[in-house]
């Protein structure tokens, strides 16, 4: 199949004559190709977005709403659709393709109703003892927003920065990721059918090593909305400056399994946290730190469900399916590699060909090891010995990543303590780390990122307050 799909700037679907390959991780083949878009079309799609914001936010909520409402409409219709296309550019599974679709179709309802609950406050200068005086703040649009999402998940992730923009009346510039741009386009394609005002909702693609600078640095930006590598959400912050970021980068998340915990569910939870979508997840389980009395037990009972998980392709509904691309594949073999060398233990896998590469679990991998402390984004799980509760929040905290971690115990009491003294975003209780459910808000700290999401976190983050103050 060569798909061949166009950029959508200024209401009109178009390209320049200059394409870019989408190598599909599904055969290391071309699948199709998107426009290798340059600096006049770039700054063609932001004069657009600029020049559209203010008629768009001048429309009523519900005439906004509308628009964001047949999208979605359209989005659910061509579900399977937009599944394939993932399955063969980002190696994502039909089933769970699908179930990304309805997923972001959920999050476009909420949002809607969380645009309608965005209320004026009101405050008079009684508790100064300022007489005479009211004040009433709205939130208004900042105006236009920069969407950079990632391959792994090209519609929901993209849905979540694009749809809070556009309900409260920015407009935006959307560049997906070089895999993941046909998916992207393909939703630009169903906007075009919704007939969005020209300029309102754009979208841009080529690589990112060749327009990202000039996509960042553009002056009609207001907000900067990434989720990404950490060295490339790094650069952002340095060329964004003066810009409002939100930043979703890196991961390394932790299991700790005190030696109360509830093994079943505990494995159980391990299993889906690290190896769901092949570990390619800012939020997959990374690293299990357990306590030295039952790290055999949970082993044990992990290599027998780790041996279970079938590698093949996404269009069969595998467990374990290709890495985005063999340079991928070469990263997270070079971690294994190198915690083999230093003595860890191979339980189960470390089989690959080209960017295929089984489940893989490796024991008594210690703090000298690249993968104890680098993120895979891969289908490999190291288990960390540990002493006491106090060494695993040591080693927890000893991470730049510090995106969530979950904690695995009988002990509520225990738990809490735990979650107090770990330093990350988000702390889940027996059960497994996890951006969802979408309206909780989502953050990381450190080389994790910058700002918060969720449906309201990111309604706020694209709107300002604007006060008017009548003196009576």
């Amino acid at each position: 199949m060569n798909l061949e799909l166009n950029a959508l700037i200024n209401g009109e679907l178009m390209n320049n004559g200059d394409w870019l390959e989408i190598i599909s991780p599904l055969n290391n083949k071309p699948y199709g190709r998107v426009p290798a878009l340059k600096e006049k079309e770039i700054n063609q799609a932001f004069q657009t977005a600029r020049q559209a914001q203010k008629a768009w936010a001048k429309l009523t909520l519900f005439e906004r709403i509308s628009y964001l409402r047949k999208w979605a409409d359209l989005l659910l219709i061509h579900k399977v659709e937009l599944a394939k296309i993932m399955a063969y550019e980002v190696g994502k599974s039909l089933k769970d393709g699908q179930v990304e679709v309805e997923r972001s179709i959920d999050y476009i309802d909420y949002t809607i109703e969380e645009a309608k609950r965005v209320f004026p406050e009101t405050l008079t200068g009684d508790g100064w003892n300022v007489k005479n005086k009211l004040g009433i703040f709205s939130r208004v649009p900042k105006g236009v927003v920069l969407a950079i999402s990632p391959f792994n998940y090209p519609v929901n992730l993209s849905i979540a920065k694009i749809a809070p923009s556009l309900v409260l009346g920015n407009s935006v510039v959307f560049k997906p990721a070089t895999n993941g741009s046909l998916t992207g386009l393909y939703m630009a394609k169903l906007a075009h059918e919704v007939g969005f005002p020209k300029g309102v909702f754009n979208v841009v693609t080529g690589r990112g090593r060749d327009i990202g600078d000039l996509l960042v640095l553009n002056p009609e930006i207001d907000v900067i909305s990434f989720t990404g590598s950490v060295a490339v959400g790094n650069h952002i912050r340095k060329l964004g400056h003066g810009k409002d970021l939100v930043l979703e980068l890196g991961g390394k998340d932790p299991a700790l399994v005190l030696k109360d915990a509830d093994l079943t569910k505990t494995v159980k939870e391990i299993i889906s946290g690290a190896y769901s979508y092949s570990g390619q997840r800012c939020t997959a389980i990374k690293r299990v730190l357990v306590d030295e009395t039952i790290a055999d037990e949970l082993v044990t009972l992990l290599k027998t469900e780790v041996s279970k998980l079938e590698m093949g392709s996404p269009l069969e509904n595998k467990a374990i399916i290709p890495l985005i691309d063999i340079k991928a594949a070469e990263f997270v073999q070079g971690l294994i590699d190198d915690a083999l060398a230093k003595k860890a233990t191979l339980v189960v896998g470390n089989q690959r060909k080209d960017n295929l590469l089984s489940a893989t679990l490796i024991d008594h991998v210690t703090a000298d090891m690249r993968l104890a402390w680098e993120e895979p984004f891969g289908p490999v799980l190291p288990i960390i010995r540990c002493k006491n509760v106090e060494e695993m929040i040591m080693l927890a905290n000893k991470s730049n990543f510090k995106l969530q971690a979950c904690i695995f115990t009988n002990d509520i009491n225990a738990a809490f303590k735990i979650a107090n003294e770990l330093e990350t975003g988000t702390v889940n209780i027996n059960g497994r780390t996890q951006r969802g459910p979408d309206s909780f808000p989502f953050l990381g700290i450190h080389d994790s990122g910058q700002g918060v999401q969720g449906i309201r976190e990111t309604i706020n983050s694209v709107t300002r307050f604007k006060g008017l103050i009548i003196n009576y």
